[in-house]
């Protein structure tokens, strides 16, 4: 009796692990219940949230994205400008799958969610840096950068909402032409040299404008000196210049010969 009962609890068993299975949903995963077989076979309109999860795995299959930020850094590629120009493009970018949408995700690709996003989203790129690189110019592209980073950041956000990801962050990495970089290095230098020639004619013009204060400065000197010169002239009248050699004499007569003289005759 006890063999039969532990028997019909070892089938009990037996039928319930080949009949139920369970798998834990991580955290920062969406699990997805799929129908594998019957008039619901399909990919459940529901994402499991995280934790353990029990079903059936002859009828149903369960699947996991994770819903966590991933950042991806694309090969870069060329694309045309409006006017044929030949621009390079290297994105990057931060997305996630938007909450809740795992299951329409993988109902439509039915991939990896790596390679959806090495796959279709890196053609959804490439397709939005061809629309809006068709919008401009090559003139217009590298005079308003900002402008066209906007348009393209837009463009790929709205196409990964409609596909069911958040776009946090896109880079586009836009390298001008070669003949567009020689074109701003050669303005670039231009700019360079004008500004040197410039600094040196401002250089040039001080040191004129100083050395032209310096020649006025000698000159009103000059003036000064002779002015004083005829002033002094004026004023030596033979009183002064005899007052003045007075004030100096000490006293004696020099000597020219033998006998002391004011004066020395020197007409002999």
């Amino acid at each position: 009796m006890k063999n039969k009962i532990l028997g019909f609890l070892l089938a009990i068993f037996a039928m319930f692990a080949t009949t139920s299975c369970v798998e834990r949903v991580d955290a920062g995963y969406e699990g997805i219940q799929f129908n594998l077989a019957g008039s619901e076979k399909g990919v459940d309109d529901v994402a499991l949230v995280s934790g353990w999860v029990f079903y059936n795995p002859f009828t149903t299959g369960v699947y996991e994205y994770p819903t966590f930020a991933q950042t991806i850094d694309y090969n870069p590629f060329e694309i045309n400008s409006k006017d044929g120009t030949k621009f390079t493009v290297d994105p990057s970018m931060i997305v996630k799958i938007t909450d809740g949408k795992s299951p329409a995700i993988f109902k439509k690709y039915r991939k990896p969610l790596e390679e959806v996003i090495n796959g279709s989203l890196y053609i959804y790129v490439k397709d939005a840096a061809r629309v809006v690189f068709n919008k401009y110019s090559a003139d217009s592209i590298v005079s308003h950068r900002e402008l066209v980073d906007k348009s393209l950041d837009d463009y790929v956000r709205a196409t990964f909402t409609r596909e069911g990801f958040t776009l946090e962050q896109l880079t586009p990495g836009i390298s001008y032409p070669k003949s567009y970089e020689d074109a701003i290095n050669a303005k670039n230098k231009a700019i360079q040299e004008e500004m040197r020639v410039s600094n040196e004619v401002k250089v040039a013009e001080a040191e004129a404008r100083k050395a032209e204060a310096e020649a006025k400065k000698r000159i009103v000197a000059a003036q000064a000196e002779a002015e004083a010169n005829r002033l002094r002239t004026q004023t030596l009248t033979p009183q002064v210049l005899e007052k003045a050699w007075i004030d100096k004499w000490d006293g004696k007569l020099p000597v020219y010969g033998q006998v002391p003289t004011i004066f020395k005759d020197i007409s002999k």
